[in-house]
Order: C-alpha cells, then structure tokens, then sequence
C-alpha cells in the first residue's frame, strides 16, 4: 500500500517559493488501478515524480508496504519495486528491444515471452524485438515499449505518466486493458495520470489533482459523474460565450 501524509511541494523562483503540491494525503490501496486527473499545471504529474522519489517533497512523508520511503533515492524505490513510465521515454542507442526487456525482467527472457508483453502494448512483435531503443523509434514506438518493460518487471506498484499521448487509438485499446489486467491478474497497484475517460472509466479508484490540492478522491462511481458533470458545463458555457 502506498500512502502520502501531509505532502508539499515547492521549488524557488525568482518571485520567491512556487507551491506545487500542497498538503497531499493520498492512499492507494494493494492491487488497486488508481487514476490521478486535473487540469494542466494542476500538480499531477510533480505528484507521480515524489511517489517515484525523482523530486523530493519539501514537508509530509511517503510509505511504501508500511515503511517509510521519503528519504530514498529513485533507484532505491526501484529495488523495492515501484516503477514509473516517463512522458518522454529515454533512448538507449545500441540496445536491442529483447534486450531491455530482459534487462528489466531481471533474466533472458525467452522470445514468445518478449512478443508477448509487446502485443500487449500493440506493437507487431517481430518487427522490433531487434530493433535498437534510439532515435530511430517515433516517440509513440518509444512509449508502448517502456510500458512493456514495466510489465515485464515484477512490479509491485507501476507509475504510468499520460501513457496515452502520442499512441494511436487501435494500440491505445489494447495499452487500457493492459494496465487493467496489471492490477486485476498480478496483483500490482497501478497509478495512471491521466485526462482520457476510458481511462478513468475502468479505474477502481480516482484521485483530482487541481492548484497543487487533493480536491477529491474516492471510488470510480463517486468521482466520475461529478467530473463529467463539470466538464459538460464548462462546454456549455463556452458555447455561449460563442453566440
């Protein structure tokens, strides 16, 4: 179980302290798919950043399985088995495809075990098991396949930053059941940061991330309609201003 106690987050500016997270308490229960959403600039993605220990937090503290984990390097919660999908995936010239995900799977993994957790993020298999992790690779191309490499680690909680930008909405389909079945068949917890519904319509639990605040969370069925509510009437008032 993850929990976040009392979190902030600031950093200097030259007008002073810029408050990005403010007062966080979050808990996200074992084995749970977990959507964080919000408006842009709202702290979401600073938010998965302190759960991954790339940022520290400025007050509040941060336990993983009951221990606390605020003080440890990013490759320290690594070991403990937190992973995390950046936005923009780092390229690794001269390292095959097969050979990052056995790297991330701990040992050489067999052929049809690599082709299938690429399928499961849409990519044709064979036509990238031998391809190199540089420039080559278009940045979708990039993404699916760091997400297969979270899936090929035992994991036990699995961070994935708006994993839907710049994937096409045939491998999208199948990357949302993919995460889904992340939490449903190995137990992990999965935490998403995302705007896209069929996301969040599949979430067990869901978090609004706004101003640096925890403006809700709860279950799937308490937070969506609300949200989907206050979208419909955002457009409507825009179409108004239109006339």
């Amino acid at each position: 179980m993850l929990e976040l106690k009392n979190v902030s987050f600031t950093v200097d500016t030259d007008g002073g302290d810029l408050e990005i997270i403010n007062d966080v308490s979050l808990t996200v229960p074992d084995g749970s798919f977990t959507v964080i959403t919000g408006p842009n600039g709202g702290g979401k993605s600073t938010m998965a950043k302190l759960i991954m220990g790339i940022e520290k937090p400025t007050s509040g503290r941060i336990f993983y399985n009951g221990e606390d984990i605020t003080e440890l390097s990013v490759t320290e919660r690594a070991k403990k088995g937190i992973g995390y999908a950046f936005q923009q995936p780092p390229r690794f010239k001269g390292l095959t495809v097969r050979r990052l995900l056995s790297l991330a799977a701990g040992s050489e993994l067999p052929e049809d075990e690599c082709c299938g957790y690429l399928t499961g993020v849409g990519l044709c298999s064979k036509d990238y098991l031998n391809r190199e992790m540089d420039a080559s690779l278009s940045g979708g191309e990039a993404k699916r396949i760091e997400i297969a490499t979270l899936m090929a680690r035992n994991l036990g909680l699995a961070i994935f930053d708006e994993p839907e930008a710049g994937i096409d909405l045939w491998s999208f389909s199948m990357l949302v059941e993919s995460f889904k079945s992340m939490s449903r068949d190995k137990h992990n917890s999965v935490i998403v940061i995302s705007h896209q519904e069929r996301i969040m319509s599949l979430a067990d639990r869901m978090a609004v991330i706004a101003g640096g605040r925890l403006k809700s969370e709860g279950t799937k069925e308490e937070i969506l309609p609300t949200l989907m509510g206050e979208f419909t009437q955002q457009c409507e008032f825009r179409g108004k201003e239109g006339l």
